[in-house]
């Protein structure tokens, strides 16, 4: 079979397709050992060091490093910092290069809707049998790191999405009792919160910030898939192999032009400030668990404790989703050492890591041991997105070809915003051409 890596944006999926994947190069891995014995597992990861996460990766691989664990198996990790540009092709790209030269490290931070590729492309090794099955069944959501029934990744967190809102702005338009006791249970539809977007223009500088303008990220697709999957709209097939008849479906067409509908009305704009709801001039904002600590650290003397945040708005017709799914931690192929390899994988996700790694960075625990310890008061907004996650979570398509359909999806957003063709016309252009790309590949 020929494999073919697939970039995260459409300008570099030329370059990544030049790599055949079925020579890693390279006389294959071959094990490190430091001057005292102890064998060295590289592991890479996708953030700054100084970021709050990149901290938190340091604190428990030194953690590790000094533990009996590390002692008793003779093991030391060393990590690479290595974060991902702004439009998030620096880190995907260094993983091509590194496969093809054969200079992968042992373990990678990746973004689990990458799993089905990197499986199949040879990034990422089975891992099913190597990982506890007391480990693996604390874990929420697994099934986002699995493969034709294989295991490839750990989930490092959760992640769901939320409409924060400035119970100040609500407040001063007469809006807050609608919403202020909303919950998973009894979300607003999208009518009621069309209704509230237009009852709130004039009473800010934006009802909605829906982070439009970034459009050419995955940041895109993982905050606006919801909306299509509450409104009726489809992806792919089950096998992740068909587009057509799905992407171009007449629900997913409706859903998209409603999101044209919510611009083309001055709900929400291409061009918001990203840090509009943060200061006070923005009523609400679509954006994931990374923002509390934000909020919290830099933004108390704008919103105080004035801020809440409410679920993803159903469809009319009662359909929910939510987005989840978040980076995980993977054993690569060229791993020389995998029962060491995953020693270090246990403990990377273990109950402790998982909380000192979502303290920092405010999304919620991918293991039910770690939420347990957390203990999210109800109604708090890290309570609500929990339980938004547990049930209305819908992850993204599995395919392996995922950061194709990445970037047709915000190819879609990008295309609206120019605003010279239909929706309709968009939509069935893009999803003609991921099936195109399907259909290079020999199944």
């Amino acid at each position: 079979m020929k494999k073919w890596i697939v970039g995260i944006l459409s300008a570099l999926l030329a370059v990544l397709m030049a790599f055949s994947f079925i020579g890693c190069g390279g006389g294959g891995p071959e094990e490190e050992v430091d001057a005292d014995g102890n064998t060295i597992i590289d592991m890479m990861v996708h953030v700054a060091q100084q970021s709050a996460e990149g901290m938190a990766y340091n604190r428990i691989t030194d953690a590790f490093n000094s533990s009996d664990a590390a002692k008793e198996n003779k093991i030391r990790i060393r990590v690479d910092y290595s974060p991902r540009s702004n439009s998030a092709t620096g880190y995907e790209t260094e993983l091509g290069n590194m496969l093809n030269n054969g200079t992968l490290p042992d373990i990678i931070t990746f973004d689990a809707p990458n799993t089905w590729n990197y499986a199949e492309n040879g990034i990422l090794a089975d891992i099913t049998d190597l990982i506890a099955e007391e480990t693996q069944s604390d874990f929420f959501e697994i099934s986002k790191n699995t493969y034709n029934g294989k295991l490839y990744g750990l989930p490092i967190q959760e992640s769901s999405a939320g409409i924060y809102y400035n119970k100040a702005i609500f407040r001063s338009a007469g809006l807050l009792s609608e919403v202020e006791n909303m919950t998973v249970d009894n979300a607003w539809t999208m009518t009621q919160f069309e209704s509230i977007c237009n009852r709130l223009k004039g009473k800010c500088d934006l009802p909605v910030d829906l982070q439009l303008y970034n459009a050419n990220d995955e940041m895109a697709t993982y905050l606006l898939y919801p909306f299509i999957l509450a409104g009726g709209g489809t992806f792919l097939s089950s096998d992740g192999m068909t587009a057509t008849g799905y992407f171009d479906s007449a629900a997913t067409i409706a859903a998209f032009d409603r999101l044209r509908n919510w611009v083309n009305n001055g709900y929400t704009s291409f061009d918001a400030s990203n840090v509009g709801f943060y200061t006070g001039g923005i009523a609400m904002y679509l954006s994931s668990g990374w923002s509390i600590p934000e909020i919290r650290n830099q933004y108390t003397q704008q919103l105080g404790e004035d801020w809440g945040i409410l679920p993803y708005p159903k469809g009319d017709t009662g359909t929910a989703a939510s987005a989840t799914g978040s980076w995980s931690f993977g054993m690569t192929t060229q791993c020389a050492t995998p029962e060491k390899a995953a020693v270090v994988l246990e403990w990377l996700v273990s109950t402790d890591s998982s909380v000192a790694i979502t303290d920092a960075t405010g999304m919620i625990p991918a293991r039910r041991s770690a939420v347990e310890e957390k203990g999210y008061t109800e109604g708090s907004p890290e309570y609500v997105l929990y339980d938004q996650l547990n049930k209305t979570g819908k992850t993204r398509p599995g395919t392996i070809a995922y950061p194709e359909f990445s970037s047709r999806f915000r190819a879609v957003i990008n295309q609206i915003r120019e605003g010279t063709q239909t929706t309709s016309v968009i939509v069935s252009g893009q999803a003609a051409q991921l099936q195109e790309y399907l259909g290079r590949y020999d199944r």
